[in-house]
């Protein structure tokens, strides 16, 4: 496969798509402004919008010159409640909200490849399902709804991008098999007997109890989970009272379980329960335990990364490809990947003007990274 001589009008008309959609960010669930201007340039790239799907989604149908294989190209819409900081010509109109992880350019990529698409049509054997997706950073998933609306259904491959801040400009990657970890969260609430601090043998201590239910929390990850299964579980929040000699009569406990495996998931929930009701009562106090189920662990389907970095080294060279550690943050395109073959893949952005991590207030897209996602997309579409 060759390289595409992508037309610096088509680079330059992404970046102007990037920073409207960056000007006019929506919350996620939101995003009807975002969807409707989706919508109309699909419409002038003639490329039909497919019904029977939640909106503000956004699905449209390219019918290839063969169309034995259906390939899927997704890209996330929403941004987050965060109040932009700097002083970029293109800075968030919208007072308390931004695109701090970069939706911005993965809609506008997308967007890039269905303008190249309409207009090199004899070229795309492949049918091609454009995936514009609402609501990835919050839960209820987006991705979630849409597989559970049918929208794998007739795929063969679905393929992601995201640009990164941690990846150097140039570089593309992702991690083969178990890529991203599940993240679901927990609310707990032990109830005791309060009472003076002085008289402690007159109550159960809630507080106490809360501090081995931590303790014992840690044990899973050491003593229970695979050792070859990254996992982690974390206290984020605690609650009790608020003076020097009162004994509380509760103690509120949020935590969050991340695992890479959905064995290590489904692990770290049942004893997380078992634990807490467990150890709350062996003190005669009660455990309440609510599970709030987040995302899945993404994994990486082996013989698609294959192809994908077939394709990446082919195209950008046998240097620009990482292989990327897993990382413990998630992503709800792991729905996807749970149900059908695909990758999620990594575009490098590293830079000055990348320097911001993710969820920054001051986090910006290296714009120069914008031509490699449109061309590895483009490619996927072609060769995937």
């Amino acid at each position: 496969m060759n390289k595409l001589s992508l037309d610096q009008t088509l680079i330059d008309w992404t970046i102007e798509q990037r920073r409207h959609f960056h000007m006019y960010p929506e919350l996620s669930g939101q995003e009807v402004g975002t969807a409707a201007y989706i919508k109309a340039r699909l419409a002038e790239f003639e490329i039909p919008l497919v019904d029977g799907y939640s909106e503000p989604n956004v699905i449209a149908f390219f019918k290839g010159t063969e169309g034995s294989k259906t390939i899927a190209l997704r890209a996330d819409m929403d941004a987050l409640p965060l109040e932009e900081e700097g002083d970029k010509p293109y800075i968030s109109k919208v007072p308390g909200v931004m695109h701090g992880c970069g939706h911005d350019g993965h809609t506008a990529t997308l967007l890039a490849v269905a303008k190249w698409m309409s207009e090199n049509a004899q070229h795309i054997r492949n049918n091609i399902l454009f995936i514009f997706q609402s609501s990835e950073e919050a839960s209820p998933s987006g991705a979630k709804q849409l597989v559970e609306e049918g929208i794998l259904d007739g795929v063969d491959v679905i393929y992601g991008i995201h640009y990164m801040a941690n990846m150097p400009l140039g570089k593309i990657g992702f991690a083969t098999g178990p890529a991203m970890a599940s993240c679901d969260d927990f609310d707990i609430v032990i109830e005791g007997k309060g009472g003076h601090g002085g008289s402690p043998h007159e109550t159960v201590d809630p507080i106490y109890i809360a501090t081995h239910v931590i303790q014992a929390f840690q044990s899973i990850v050491s003593r229970n989970l695979n050792p070859l299964h990254a996992g982690v579980i974390s206290i984020g929040g605690l609650q009790a009272g608020n003076s020097y000699n009162v004994i509380p009569n509760k103690v509120l406990l949020k935590g969050t379980i991340r695992a890479l495996t959905f064995e290590g998931a489904t692990l770290m929930h049942s004893k997380t329960e078992q634990l807490t009701k467990s150890i709350c009562e062996s003190f005669g106090a009660v455990g309440h335990y609510q599970f709030i189920e987040g995302t899945p662990p993404l994994y990486n389907h082996p013989e698609a990364c294959e192809v994908a970095k077939d394709i990446i080294e082919k195209t950008f060279g046998e240097d620009a490809f990482v292989d990327y550690e897993p990382v413990l943050g998630a992503e709800d395109y792991a729905y996807y990947l749970k149900n059908k073959v695909g990758v999620f893949i990594n575009v490098g952005m590293q830079s000055e003007k990348s320097q911001y991590p993710h969820h920054h207030p001051k986090f910006d897209i290296d714009e120069a990274a914008i031509p490699a996602g449109i061309e590895l997309m483009i490619q996927l579409a072609l060769h995937g």
